[in-house]
């Protein structure tokens, strides 16, 4: 499982002007900047996935993906660690890297997810897994434009959130020694939990940040410089990209049928 939602690091509070309310954009009912700016992190997040997808299917069926589960050696771990890898450069070099080297890493980490999540095909049925695909677009869709329109503040559910990723990654990794499928679908069940409350969250998350360096950008033209958009959309695309994955493979645990 891809359990990396490093995108979330930590956020400057930016003074907001009057009559916009940061928290929730009541205040906003309809932003041409902001509908455009998510459009691109969509559009960004489902090319992501799509890629990824083509490449799993097209690596699995060439044999090459059964071939280096059984004898790919440190292969395997190479190819199952490396989008790990990039996911943290990316989120901890985001302020070194240019927006190009960053569309660059993302790329190349949906590439790199395609090759590692190719053992899928070698697990389920090709339909079950549709199924599961369309399923997790079905409730991802629900969940952003959630979170998207609420005018609930989900800000608290941030760090609750994130401690259940920690504590799935937790219980899996004992659970590589305990083999106990009750475990595995206890895991699965709160996956998704988590991962659906995290795609709302995150959908206003990113919605506020817009908001938030636009109205301060428009008194201090140096916070605006110092946020470019074109960093902003990329990263909010990986956040919403490992959302929709994660969602996606604990669902496929339960929807999932093997030959």
């Amino acid at each position: 499982m891809a359990d990396w939602n490093n995108g979330r690091g930590a956020r400057t509070n930016f003074n907001v002007a009057p009559g916009i309310n940061a928290d929730t954009g009541s205040a906003v009912t309809f932003d041409e900047g902001l509908r455009k700016h998510m459009l691109s992190i969509y559009n960004y997040m489902t090319s992501g996935i799509l890629l990824t997808g083509v490449v799993a299917l097209l690596f699995a069926e060439s044999g090459m993906a059964a071939d280096i589960m059984i004898n790919g050696g440190i292969l395997k771990w190479v190819l199952i660690l490396s989008p790990l890898a990039v996911v943290m450069a990316m989120s901890f070099g985001r302020n070194k890297f240019s927006t190009v080297t960053l569309q660059g890493m993302f790329w190349g980490f949906a590439i790199l997810m395609g090759l590692s999540m190719s053992t899928i095909f070698l697990v389920y049925t090709a339909s079950s897994i549709a199924v599961t695909f369309f399923a997790t677009s079905a409730a991802f869709a629900g969940l952003s434009l959630f979170g998207y329109t609420t005018k609930k503040n989900m800000s608290g559910m941030g760090s609750f959130l994130i401690m259940g990723v920690v504590g799935l990654i937790v219980a899996m990794v004992l659970n590589m020694w305990l083999q106990s499928p009750g475990l595995m679908y206890a895991i699965s069940f709160i996956g998704v939990l988590i991962f659906a409350g995290l795609t709302a969250y995150d959908t206003q998350r990113l919605k506020k940040e817009y908001l938030s360096i636009k109205q301060a950008g428009m008194t201090n033209p140096a916070i605006a410089a110092a946020y470019p958009m074109g960093k902003i959309v990329i990263m909010g695309a990986l956040t919403l990209y490992l959302d929709f994955i994660n969602m996606f493979q604990f669902l496929l645990s339960f929807l999932g049928s093997q030959d």
